[in-house]
This record gives structure tokens, C-alpha cells and sequence, in this order.
């Protein structure tokens, strides 16, 4: 894997998942409280399922991170590229699926996320993109400390990428309405 690769691969990912929040109606987090169409649940019970939700996105989160940034990827082996490559999909269908959970548990209610729940849902898109990034760079073998101010900015970088799915949730669909009054 190269480096241009990776860097490539990571951008592209931070652009469809921080657009996935304001594109989808679909809850992608289990939250403590309840949505707007949900169905009620004590919040005895709420609590606890959310935290469980949240403990197992990070250890898939850490498992993915583990599978590609401890992976040997020889530049000419084509046998470690397939393991590797084995390995990427492995752990975005492992993050796919705990992603799903919360949409396949609502799948008979018409939920409504607001604009809270959708920031909560970025920055958890922001977390695992970022988990796979540094797992690239532990993997390319030059794997840095960061600051603060690196997480400043990547934070900032993927708000603006999500900007065209705010834009066509929030602005677009204001100017439908106003039109049609």
C-alpha cells in the first residue's frame, strides 16, 4: 500500500461519512433518549443499551485499527496485499454492521434525528475515519504524536466536507418549501 493510497482512500471515506449523517434519516448511534417516532423503552433501559452500543463501536473501532496497523504489507507480495486487503474490508464491514444496528432496531418506525443527533453522529463518523487513518499511518510505519491542534483542524477539514449534505438537507429543503407556499 502507498502512502498516496492511503491518504486517498481516507479522504474519500471522510467525504461520505460526513455526509452520511445530514443524507440519511436512518439512525447510525443508539442513543439514551428518545427520537422523535421512536418507539418507547424505560429509560432504565435506554441508558445501559447505549453505552453497550457505544463500548462495542470502540472495540470494533480498536479491532480495525489492530487488523490494518498491525498488518505486513510487502511491496511485491501479492499475498500480503490480498491479506491486507482481506483485512480493510473485513473491518468496514464489521464497523458497517455495528453502524447498522440502531437503523435495523427502528426499522418499523419513521424516526426523525435532529440537528443534535446528526452532530453526535458526525463525530463518531469523524472518530472512525480518524481510527482508520492513523491505523494507515501505524501501518506505513511512520506513525506520529499528535497536539491538540491536529485534531483541531481534522475536525474542522471533516465539518466542511460534510457541508454539501448539510446544504441539501437543511438550505435546499427550506427553499422547496418556501416555493411551494
Amino acid at each position: 500500500m502507498s502512502q498516496s493510497f492511503a491518504v486517498w482512500f481516507v479522504i474519500g471515506l471522510a467525504l461520505i461519512t460526513a455526509n452520511l449523517p445530514f443524507l440519511s434519516e436512518r439512525p447510525f448511534v443508539v442513543l439514551p433518549w428518545l427520537q422523535k417516532g421512536e418507539k418507547p423503552a424505560p429509560a432504565w433501559l435506554r441508558w445501559p443499551g447505549s453505552l453497550l452500543f457505544f463500548c462495542v463501536l470502540v472495540g470494533v473501532a480498536w479491532l480495525g485499527y489492530w487488523l490494518i496497523g498491525g498488518a505486513v504489507l510487502l511491496a511485491g507480495d501479492a499475498a500480503s496485499a490480498l491479506l491486507f486487503t482481506l483485512r480493510l474490508i473485513g473491518a468496514l464491514v464489521l464497523t458497517g454492521l455495528v453502524l447498522a444496528y440502531p437503523g435495523w432496531r427502528t426499522r418499523h418506525a419513521k424516526v426523525e434525528k435532529s440537528f443534535f443527533v446528526r452532530l453526535i453522529e458526525l463525530l463518531v463518523f469523524y472518530g472512525l475515519v480518524g481510527t482508520l487513518g492513523f491505523a494507515f499511518e501505524l501501518n506505513l510505519g511512520n506513525a506520529f504524536a499528535q497536539a491538540w491542534q491536529f485534531y483541531a483542524v481534522t475536525l474542522s477539514l471533516f465539518v466542511v466536507l460534510g457541508y454539501p449534505g448539510f446544504v441539501l438537507k437543511y438550505l435546499l429543503h427550506r427553499r422547496k418549501h418556501n416555493r411551494a407556499r
